[in-house]
């Protein structure tokens, strides 16, 4: 039996729906915002986070009435009945991905709901255990990028791991005083990112740098272009991919057979999709592990609790989110993190 074959005949009702919205600067210079879907039955909330990065598609949003089905389903059959539902009734969305990104946050809102009704968690549902979460830090150097963010994190965290956006602006000496650190584990060269603000254009320079100044760096997300593709070839046994993976069609779809993946559940829209996704990987003896979108909300919850139910020792970019923020809080806990020991739903 498949992982989601485990939660298709789920029971679940929903009686009505309401929403959040949430608001936040953030390290990397821009104010994040993302709504929190509330489903309500049975005297329980299941709740799922809407990570689209478009703030007017939160706006859209809250001037919309209730978009989710009401009555009894199973979560299969809940998820049939979105398939004709328009998440964006009155403009399309800034970015495509913001499709997937509205589905999840709804349907894992309705997940949850179904797990709580059922007074279990998705671990237990799955026959699975949940173990403490190995995670990593993600930040921005800023611009022009300099090692300070990097080096307050590390002052008051010395054991943690890092992951990184390389760009243009990295000279040989920034790249030397990062590898001095022994912290960088991830790279992401943010070369499959399109029309977004982080975008990075192909650089062979720069992933030459990369590439001999990191050797022992999982890179995420080159550009495979007639200027790169010779250079990251060679590299493919620690190359992983973030952007492009929206299901297993999207795996098979890779230029190289894959060693890494990067599991964001919003990029996968369904629950169904998620799960395939990260059991094809595993029987393919594909590393996983998750990564975040700043999320404000549960969402942040949610891909803890997938980490720790399906690759807890896997570098997950999935730092509590006051790593996020501009002023690093004095009481962030260090890596790993420890599941509650009495879960319900989809909570960590």
């Amino acid at each position: 039996m498949s992982a989601y074959d485990r939660l298709a005949d789920l029971p679940l009702r929903i009686d009505r729906e309401t929403r959040s919205r949430h608001e936040r600067d953030t390290s990397s210079g821009f104010t994040r915002v993302t709504t929190v879907f509330e489903l309500h039955g049975d005297d329980c909330v299941g709740r799922g986070e809407d990570v689209t990065y478009d703030a007017v598609d939160h706006d859209a949003l809250a001037e919309t009435e209730s978009l989710v089905p009401t009555g009894e389903f199973t979560v299969d059959e809940f998820s049939a009945a979105l398939d004709d539902v328009d998440l964006f009734p009155t403009k399309d969305p800034e970015q495509p991905s913001a499709r997937h990104y509205r589905r999840w946050g709804i349907e894992s809102a309705a997940l949850d709901l179904a797990l709580r009704q059922a007074d279990t968690d998705l671990a237990s549902a799955l026959g699975r255990e949940r173990d403490p979460v190995r995670f990593v830090v993600s930040t921005r150097l800023g611009d022009p990028p300099t090692i300070d963010r990097v080096e307050e994190i590390l002052g008051r965290h010395p054991d943690l791991e890092l992951k990184l956006d390389p760009t243009s602006a990295w000279d040989d000496a920034l790249v030397a005083a990062l590898a001095d650190t022994g912290a960088v584990r991830l790279l992401d060269l943010k070369g499959q990112y399109v029309g977004t603000s982080v975008d990075q254009p192909p650089d062979s320079a720069l992933y030459e740098r990369v590439f001999e100044g990191f050797p022992d760096a999982v890179v995420e997300d080159p550009a495979v272009t007639d200027e790169t593709r010779t250079l990251v070839a060679a590299e493919r046994d620690r190359l992983s991919w973030d952007a492009p993976i929206t299901g297993v069609e999207s795996v098979r779809d890779l230029p190289f057979e894959p060693r890494w993946l990067n599991i964001k559940p919003s990029r996968f829209g369904t629950v169904e999709s998620l799960l395939d996704t990260i059991e094809y990987a595993r029987d393919a003896g594909i590393i996983c592990y998750g990564g975040g979108q700043f999320e404000l909300g549960v969402g942040r919850d949610h891909i803890q609790t997938l980490a720790a139910t399906f690759y807890p020792d896997a570098p997950n970019d999935v730092a509590p989110g006051g790593y996020n923020l501009p002023a690093l809080p004095p009481d962030l806990p260090d890596s790993p993190l420890v599941p509650n020991t009495e879960p319900r739903g989809l909570a960590f």
